[in-house]
């Protein structure tokens, strides 16, 4: 699937340029459908008995779900998934997701780290947060745009 906005180009492109925020609702159905998915189906993610038992505050998100939102904010940008090289992150804190209507905010922005003009290349730096709290660090992607 591509994007409706429009395609980014690289010489409009500056340091510290700011891409289309993304703000996700994480609710449980989402992740049992993400734990059929991905084959994940560790009980932290799905039963709160457990989840708490091991000193979590609740059920909490696949940090494999988190990135991957993390990720939809760079393909929506970039226009193309194909255009992504290498995207990686540090799972630096879990997103409790509460068993209600709301489930978890998490909060996805972006800025232009580096540019390669060269390479034909922009590094873009995410930032991904639940509750005022950074959940991903050093979240970083590699986007071809030439």
């Amino acid at each position: 699937m591509t994007s409706t906005l429009p395609q980014p180009v690289l010489a409009d492109l500056t340091v510290g340029d700011a891409l289309p925020p993304l703000t996700v609702q994480v609710r449980r159905g989402q992740l049992v459908r993400y734990a059929g998915a991905s084959g994940d189906f560790n009980p932290i993610h799905w039963n709160a008995r457990v989840a708490t038992s091991v000193g979590l505050p609740d059920v909490i998100a696949h940090g494999m779900l988190t990135m991957a939102l993390g990720g939809r904010l760079v393909t929506d940008w970039a226009g193309d998934p194909g255009r992504v090289l290498d995207y990686g992150v540090t799972f630096t804190r879990p997103v409790p997701v509460p068993d209600d209507e709301d489930g978890a905010t998490v909060e996805f922005t972006a800025l232009i780290g580096a540019i390669d003009a060269d390479a034909g290349t922009v590094r873009v730096d995410l930032t991904a947060r639940f509750a005022g709290q950074t959940v991903l660090g050093k979240a970083r992607a590699t986007v071809r745009l030439s």
